[in-house]
C-alpha cells in the first residue's frame, strides 16, 4: 500500500479543506465581477437616456415630459437641465442595480448636450 492511501495519513482531505477556505474568495470576486457588469450596462443606460434627453430637449419638448421619458428607460433616473450658449444639456443620475455596488450607495452619472433649436 502507498503512504498516501494509508489510513493514518495526515495529509488526507487537505485538499477539501483547502478549497473551503478559498470558496468564499472565490464566491465574493465573482459577485464583485457580476456587479461591475451590472454597474457598465447602467451606464450604459442612463447614457442612452441622457442624450435621447438632449435631443427632445433640443427639440424644445416639455422638460417633465422628457424626465419622464428618461425614467421609463431607465428605473428611479433623476434628470436636470441646463442651457450653455447654443446647446441645451442634460444631466442625468441613477442608482446601480441591486447588487454589491448599490450597497455602497453607488450611482452611475451621465451627461449630454444637443444643439438647441432641433438644427
Amino acid at each position: 500500500m502507498s503512504e498516501e492511501c494509508r489510513p493514518g495519513n495526515p495529509e488526507r482531505g487537505s485538499v477539501t479543506a483547502e478549497f473551503a477556505a478559498v470558496a468564499p474568495a472565490i464566491v465574493l470576486v465573482l459577485a464583485l465581477c457580476l456587479g461591475a457588469v451590472q454597474a457598465v450596462i447602467q451606464q450604459l443606460r442612463v447614457a442612452d437616456a441622457a442624450a435621447g434627453s438632449a435631443r427632445a430637449l433640443g427639440r424644445g419638448d416639455d422638460t417633465a415630459a422628457v424626465a419622464l421619458r428618461a425614467r421609463s428607460i431607465v428605473a428611479d433616473a433623476s434628470m436636470s437641465a441646463e442651457r450653455e450658449g447654443d446647446f441645451v444639456c442634460a444631466l442625468l443620475s441613477a442608482p446601480c442595480p441591486p447588487g454589491p455596488f448599490s450597497a455602497l450607495g453607488l450611482t452611475v452619472t451621465a451627461r449630454s448636450c444637443a444643439l438647441a433649436g432641433g438644427l
